[in-house]
């Protein structure tokens, strides 16, 4: 990736994610195992169904360190199975 958070961004610094999933019990859980992984912490997703209930969105406020973190947890939530989109 070739983003310029290192210069929008003054690191360490609160970070939101969005991620919008499928619909599926198991999203904010799988979302916080990558998290762990990436950027060990105490996570309390917040989780929106979609008006018709077919989609969640999930957001997390996560510590981040670099532009490399931040750029690697958009990779690793977008490989998630469950995953159409991280914002």
């Amino acid at each position: 990736m070739n983003t310029k958070f290192d210069e929008l961004l003054d690191f360490p610094c609160r970070f939101p994610f969005k991620i919008l999933g499928l619909a599926d019990e198991r999203l904010p859980d799988m979302v916080v195992e990558v998290l762990q992984q990436h950027a060990p912490g105490d996570y309390s997703p917040q989780v929106r169904p979609s008006s018709k209930g077919t989609y969640h969105a999930v957001t997390v406020q996560v510590t981040v360190h670099s532009k490399e973190q931040v750029e690697l947890l958009y990779q690793q939530l977008g490989e998630l199975e469950l995953v159409k989109y991280v914002l």
